[in-house]
């Protein structure tokens, strides 16, 4: 099973894990399974795992209001792990690209830095 760490600011904050805490206890619910399953099973593909491009994959959830949650990640090969550098509600059919040039530039930040995730 490979290990979890998401990003955080410079100055500290978590907010992807702040955005996952956002969500109802059923929502948090799906999306936990589903992370678990990634983490167990990665490199894995659809219907819950997608490559994204530029080494960005999305977990796709399917929450019980209706609406589609996504994890952005990529695979950290110094650290072996899935680092989840965005999250967000899907409100369109593809993936917004303002979401995915942020979760970019976030593993940017990330591996430059090497500290940004944890």
């Amino acid at each position: 099973m490979h290990k979890v760490l998401f990003y955080q600011t410079p100055s500290g904050n978590k907010v992807v894990l702040d955005f996952i805490r956002s969500l109802s206890h059923e929502e948090k619910k799906v999306v936990g399974e589903d992370l678990k399953a990634v983490q167990i099973g990665f490199p894995m593909g659809l219907p819950l795992c997608r490559p994204v491009g530029d080494g960005l994959y999305e977990i796709r959830s399917s929450l019980p209001s209706k609406r589609e949650f996504r994890l952005i990640f990529f695979f950290d090969r110094q650290r072996q792990c899935l680092a989840v550098m965005h999250a967000l509600i899907k409100k369109t059919s593809k993936l917004p690209k303002a979401d995915l040039e942020l979760a970019r530039k976030r593993r940017d930040e990330a591996l430059r830095k090497g500290s940004q995730h944890g």
